[in-house]
């Protein structure tokens, strides 16, 4: 007879064992139990025969401790059952189904920082690869059991801080060298170098934030410097022809695309000579033998050196018990790898975004260009699949970036800036007969041509309503005006402006007061024309906020709001749902990751049931509900399938939040935390944080995980003194600098007895620190 069962669950010195009525399982002495073997894990299994097989057996699993060779729990439920068989000779196969639990569902707590913020005696002004494990160190003396980071990608484009972005990845697949422990690759021969790492280490170790710029600038020049030194012993090793022979497939084009950025001086491949814009030639240019090798075989060690300090850490966070949990972004940057060698996946004249939201009342455009999805489907999604097995080359668990985009994106036009006049694709737009019939009336120039009068260039501009309408703008007749010719969209009067800024600095504020203004007046239309069906159209999102629309008769108003719901909250539900049915699967299943996904936003209303269908958790921040209808979530409403956190890098910290709006935190103070008739503190203080840390470990979702900063607000000796230098990410400045270092060193971090003690006695008090 074998017995087998699945259970991942399962300490590191424990093991599962199976006990019953029958001699062979201990007739049901607990001393006696079978030990079954973890070979195959998560897989547990044993072989045994036994004694009367001709007699019913009753029989449960249980938890063993074979140090002390007892069992320390038995299965919950009714016995399991082995009917009375004649044929003693014929193997009988046991596949049973879950181990069952005493205890409620499992549920863990973790911890969330970009690497780039870990701050180490051992980094070099930003964190490293290595830096992980002394997080990992202190996750366990915290009893956190899950490290989460933000994208690892490499973002080198422009050699600035521009490329301090983590989400615009010049490859899906490369690392980003400035992750690199230069002493873990090897030690420099020249005394001098080392004496000047030594002085560079100890100038951008000091400084309060990332310093990107001269940060890469001495992570590239030391990592030529070791190149060269180890390059001989580099290319012989077999660790590397290894890696090699695996990653070929986007290292060589990665390596290729790295080599001709530099030569030429832009990413942008389309401004590259024409023998180069294609990746053609990328075998012949990563030939050893090629006398151009050193340009592209720099970028080979450098990701080979990666590769291995990453997999170094994340087996040692594995050997500690703790999960490291990666981020991939929903979208690819225009001017990258993968753009270059693969344009027929992507549709390069669009651009991917959000839209307005908690972050942006304008949307977010992030310029990325928007997937060619039938396209993918055509080889089922193998991008999508390498993409997902490189990434579980390093994660057991994974957060997919607004992962709405599989069920439809937010769409904008090349000529946008802004995001208001996006759609999401795919949609069902309205045909023209169908505007008509339900509105009444179809006016292409009122609907979906920009609505400006003289009033409104008053209100806009103020006393130089007159000098703007002269330079940008002309009579349409009937009291209408349009923007001139030059100045029709939004790229083209960044483009004037730009030029006027360049010219006189000195009134930037100016120009840029005179930017947004423009910019507002292209944003008021109605509709927004469908760019591949034509004489159809989507209403513009947040119509009803426009001067245009509440400039419309009594008579309208009404019947394009009625309309306006339907479009966004009734019409594409179906689907949308299909979209993600079709989508989702193949990269769910791709690997076997614990897969969950960022469900912030406008969400559809299918989207929690396909999530819940696929096995997705779902992310529950407290500041953003996913009712509308209420103000604040409580992680108490959480389901199990679901991580609750107070924040993420795109928000304010608690402390950040609690000062923000005291009318809102006073709200928060009573319906939340329960502080009826107290006026709420000015600040977050310590007890304030620790209460609402509390709340989140004590909800039902599967994972609580914590932004550093907010569990470090627990103490008052620890936390930084100004609240608004933790935020990581200002989503309403597209240039905003990326630059957030975490304030204490991980080894002084590690050192915090007290502090740590008291995180560990929250998380175990919770029940979150607990296997079975």
């Amino acid at each position: 007879m074998r017995f087998q069962l699945s259970a991942p669950r399962v300490e590191p010195l424990h093991q599962l064992c199976v006990l019953g009525s029958d001699a062979a399982l201990g007739a049901w002495d607990a001393t006696k139990a079978v030990p079954l073997s973890d070979a195959d894990y998560p897989t547990w299994a044993a072989e045994v025969t036994l004694a009367t097989p001709e007699a019913d057996t009753r029989y449960k699993y249980g938890i063993w401790d074979p140090t002390a060779r007892q069992l320390l729990e038995l299965e919950t439920g009714d016995d399991r059952v082995i009917p009375a068989d004649g044929h003693a000779r014929t193997l009988r196969v046991l596949a049973d189904d879950h181990f069952r639990y005493a205890a409620a569902p499992w549920r863990g707590a973790g911890v969330a920082l970009p690497v780039f913020a870990l701050r180490s005696h051992q980094g070099l002004g930003v964190g490293e690869f290595p830096d992980l494990k002394l997080l990992v160190d202190w996750a366990v003396a915290t009893g956190l059991q899950l490290v989460q980071v933000l994208p690892i990608n490499d973002t080198v484009a422009t050699h600035t801080w521009v490329d301090s972005y983590p989400y615009a990845a010049i490859s899906v697949f490369a690392l980003h060298p400035q992750y690199l422990n230069l002493e873990a690759v090897a030690e420099l021969r020249d005394p001098a170098a080392r004496q000047q790492l030594a002085r560079l280490r100890e100038e951008l170790n000091a400084k309060d934030y990332v310093d990107y710029e001269p940060v890469m600038n001495a992570k590239w020049e030391f990592i030529r410097q070791l190149y060269q030194q180890e390059k001989t012993a580099f290319l012989a090793d077999p660790d590397f022809q290894l890696f090699l022979a695996e990653q070929q497939a986007w290292l060589l084009p990665y390596a290729a695309f790295c080599g001709l950025r530099d030569r030429f001086g832009t990413a942008d491949f389309s401004q590259w000579p024409a023998e180069f814009r294609t990746p053609a030639q990328v075998a012949d240019l990563t030939q050893e033998t090629s006398p151009s090798f050193d340009e592209f075989g720099l970028h080979f060690f450098t990701q080979f050196h990666l590769d291995k300090q990453l997999r170094a850490a994340v087996a040692y966070a594995r050997e500690h018990g703790v999960v490291v949990k990666g981020d991939l972004p929903i979208g690819i940057y225009r001017h990258s790898v993968d753009a270059w060698t693969q344009p027929e996946l992507y549709h390069m004249h669009q651009q991917a975004g959000a839209p307005p939201d908690d972050f942006s009342v304008t949307g977010q455009n992030w310029r990325f260009p928007t997937y060619n999805w039938e396209r993918m489907a055509a080889d089922g999604y193998q991008w999508w699949q390498q993409r997902m097995g490189h990434l579980a080359r390093y994660f057991d668990a994974l957060r997919i970036d607004h992962i709405l985009g599989f069920f439809r994106i937010w769409e904008i036009p090349g000529h946008s800036v802004e995001g208001l006049l996006g759609h999401f694709s795919p949609a069902l737009p309205f045909s023209r007969p169908e505007i008509e019939q339900r509105l009444g009336w179809f006016d292409y120039g009122r609907l979906c041509e920009p609505y400006i009068r003289w009033h409104i260039l008053e209100d806009v501009f103020h006393g130089q309503a007159q000098a703007v309408f002269e330079e940008f703008m002309e009579d349409a007749g009937y009291g209408a005006i349009r923007l001139r010719e030059p100045v029709r969209t939004q790229r083209q009067i960044e483009a004037v402006i730009n030029e006027k800024i360049s010219q006189n600095p000195a009134n930037t504020d100016h120009y840029r007061w005179l930017r947004a203004g423009l910019f507002g007046l292209v944003n008021e239309v109605l509709f927004v024309p469908d760019d591949q069906l034509p004489d159809h159209y989507h209403p513009r999102i947040t119509l009803h906020l426009s001067r245009s629309f509440r400039e419309l008769d009594e008579y309208a108003r009404p019947r394009l709001l009625a309309l306006y719901h339907d479009f966004f909250y009734q019409r594409h539900e179906g689907f949308w749902r299909e979209q993600g049915l079709t989508k989702l699967p193949p990269v769910r299943w791709a690997t076997n990751m614990l897969i969950c996904g960022e469900d912030l936003g406008m969400v559809p209303a299918s989207v929690p049931g396909v999530m819940k269908d696929l096995g997705i958790l779902g992310l529950h921040i407290q500041r953003m509900p996913s009712d509308p209808a209420t103000e604040f979530g409580h992680p108490d409403h959480a389901p199990y399938l679901s991580v609750v956190s107070p924040g993420s890098h795109d928000m304010s910290t608690l402390r950040g939040w609690w000062e923000e709006d005291h009318e809102q935190t006073q709200r928060f103070f009573e319906t939340i935390l329960g502080h009826w008739h107290e006026a709420a503190p000015e600040f977050c203080e310590p007890w304030v944080a620790r209460e609402i840390v509390v709340q989140h470990l004590y909800s039902p979702a599967m994972w609580a995980i914590f932004p550093l900063q907010d569990l470090v607000a627990l103490s008052a000796q620890l936390r930084r003194q100004d609240p608004l230098a933790e935020q990581i990410n200002v989503p309403s400045n597209p240039t905003h600098f990326w630059k957030y270092r975490f304030h204490i060193p991980l080894e002084e971090l590690a050192g915090q007895a007290g502090f740590n003690e008291e995180v560990r006695e929250l998380v175990s008090q919770s029940g979150r620190e607990q296997v079975y």
